[in-house]
C-alpha cells in the first residue's frame, strides 16, 4: 500500500471555508431574502410595515395581535375598518364644528368668491367641455367604475381579498362621509349664473369628487408601491395620484359647481380616512405576522423598538 500522503479534507482549498464563502450574499440573511419569505405587502421599500417604534404604535400593535390570535388576521381587519370608519364619521362630527367657526369670521371662505371669479373670467368653450370630461371621471359613474376595474385586477394578480377590502372600504367610507357632510352642513352651491351646465343641486360641502377621488387614487397607489422595487417609481405612482386627485377637485372649482373650501375640506377629510386606512392595513400586517390564526408562521415582531421621536 503506497505511503503517500494525501491532502487532509479540511485543509482543501476547495473544501476550505474562506471568507467569501462564508458570507456569500446568496446565504446571507439580507433584507431582500428576508423579505421573499413573506409576504411583500409587509414591506414599503425598505421600510418594514409591521415595526412600531412610538409608544401609542406599540401599544394598538399588541391589541391587533391579540385580536389576530383570538379571531384570525383577516376578522380583524375587517373590525379595524368599521371601527375606523367610525372615527372617520365622529372626524367629519368635528370638522364641521371647527368648518363653522372659520366659515363664521370669513377666514378660509375668503378665498371663495375671488377664486371663482376668477375661473369665470378664463373659461373658454373648448376649455369646458374638455373639464367637464375630465370631472366626470371623479365622478358618480367614473369613480366606481375605476375603483371596481382595479381592485378586481389587483385581488386576482395577488390572489388575495385584500385589495379589494382595502379598495371597498376606502371608497365606501369616503361615499358615506360625503353623505353626511352634505346633511351637516347644507351648504349652498355657488350661483348657477357662475356654474358650467349640467347642473348639480345637492349641498355643496364637502365636495364628493374631490373626497372620493383622494382617497380612491390613495388607496390604489398605496397598493401599488407595496409591490413596487424602484423608488423613482413609487415616487412616479404617488406623483400621479395626487395630481389626478388635486387636479379633480380644482376642476370643481373651475366649472362653477363648488366654492374653493369645499374642495379643500374634502381634501382634509380625504387625507384623514386614508390615513386610518392605511393604519388598520399596517395593523392587519402585525397581526398576520405574530401568529394569527390565519396568519404564516413567523418570529415575533419588532414592535418594542423605541425611537421616542414618533408616536407611531
Amino acid at each position: 500500500m503506497s505511503e503517500e500522503r494525501r491532502p487532509d479534507r479540511a485543509e482543501s482549498p476547495d473544501r476550505a471555508e474562506s471568507p467569501d464563502r462564508a458570507e456569500s450574499p446568496d446565504r446571507a440573511e439580507s433584507p431582500d431574502r428576508a423579505r421573499d419569505l413573506t409576504d411583500d405587502d409587509r414591506y414599503l421599500g425598505s421600510q418594514d410595515l409591521t415595526h412600531w417604534y412610538g409608544p401609542v404604535g406599540r401599544g394598538v400593535a399588541r391589541v391587533a395581535q391579540r385580536v389576530g390570535r383570538a379571531i384570525g388576521a383577516q376578522p380583524a381587519l375587517l373590525i379595524g375598518l368599521v371601527v375606523g370608519l367610525g372615527l372617520a364619521v365622529a372626524l367629519t362630527l368635528v370638522f364641521a364644528q371647527i368648518y363653522d367657526a372659520i366659515t363664521d369670521d370669513d377666514g378660509v371662505a375668503g378665498f371663495d368668491l375671488p377664486l371663482l371669479h376668477w375661473a369665470v373670467a378664463h373659461r373658454t368653450p373648448v376649455l369646458d367641455v374638455v373639464i367637464t370630461g375630465y370631472t366626470d371621471i371623479g365622478g358618480v359613474y367614473g369613480m366606481p367604475i375605476i375603483a371596481v376595474a382595479i381592485a378586481v385586477w389587483l385581488s386576482l394578480h395577488r390572489r388575495s381579498w385584500t385589495p379589494a377590502i382595502l379598495i371597498a372600504a376606502a371608497g365606501g367610507g369616503s361615499l358615506l362621509m360625503t353623505i353626511v357632510g352634505k346633511g351637516l352642513f347644507g351648504r349652498t352651491r355657488p350661483p348657477l349664473r357662475f356654474a358650467v351646465p349640467p347642473y348639480e343641486h345637492s349641498p355643496s360641502f364637502p365636495s364628493g369628487h374631490s373626497l372620493n377621488a383622494f382617497v380612491v387614487a390613495g388607496i390604489v397607489a398605496y397598493l401599488l408601491i407595496l409591490r413596487q422595487r424602484s423608488t423613482r417609481i413609487r415616487v412616479l405612482t404617488v406623483t400621479v395620484a395626487a395630481v389626478f386627485a388635486l387636479t379633480i377637485g380644482l376642476s370643481r372649482v373651475f366649472l362653477g359647481h363648488h366654492w374653493f373650501t369645499d374642495v379643500l375640506g374634502a381634501w382634509v377629510l380625504g387625507a384623514a380616512w386614508l390615513s386610518l386606512v392605511i393604519t388598520v392595513h399596517r395593523l392587519y400586517l402585525t397581526a398576520r405576522y405574530a401568529g394569527a390564526r390565519d396568519g404564516p408562521p413567523q418570529p415575533r415582531l419588532p414592535i418594542d423598538r423605541a425611537r421616542p421621536s414618533s408616536a407611531f
